[in-house]
């Protein structure tokens, strides 16, 4: 006869972590991916009203002008000369989105112009202006 050994039953049952390790991973590339197509500006401005303004779906960069003539991009400050390289830089990683310039109802109106030069020659051909819808 052989004796037959018996496993104290400890009461804990073994529990599979891959499915929910698998989804986490999965949520972190969404994450990732998704954070990465969107460039804002960094800094809220006082944007005018418009009746006509309409959303924009496609835009990935986000160029805030301040009512001081501070220039944002990707959340940090810069020199208007250095927009037209950040613009074609940022661009030529997503070349179908546009651009967006919010530039503050205070800006000067030569800044905005100068803005949009820059924007122009980094070769984006679409650029909209960031306005409030008006109350009718």
């Amino acid at each position: 006869m052989t004796a037959r050994r018996h496993l104290p039953d400890s009461g804990e049952a073994e529990l599979d972590m891959t499915p929910m390790l698998d989804i986490v991973f999965i949520m972190l590339i969404f994450f990732i991916v998704t954070t990465s197509f969107v460039k804002e500006s960094g800094v809220s401005v006082s944007s005018p009203q418009a009746d006509s303004a309409t959303p924009q779906q496609s835009a990935n960069i986000f160029i805030a002008i301040t009512a001081g003539g501070e220039v944002w991009i990707d959340r940090r400050p810069v020199d208007q000369r250095s927009v037209r390289a950040i613009v074609a830089r940022l661009h030529a990683d997503n070349p179908e989105g546009s651009v967006i310039i919010q530039a503050d109802e205070e800006a000067s109106t030569r800044m905005l112009v100068e803005v949009m030069d820059q924007v122009r020659l980094a070769g984006v051909e679409g650029i909209a202006i960031a306005a409030q819808r008006g109350v009718q």
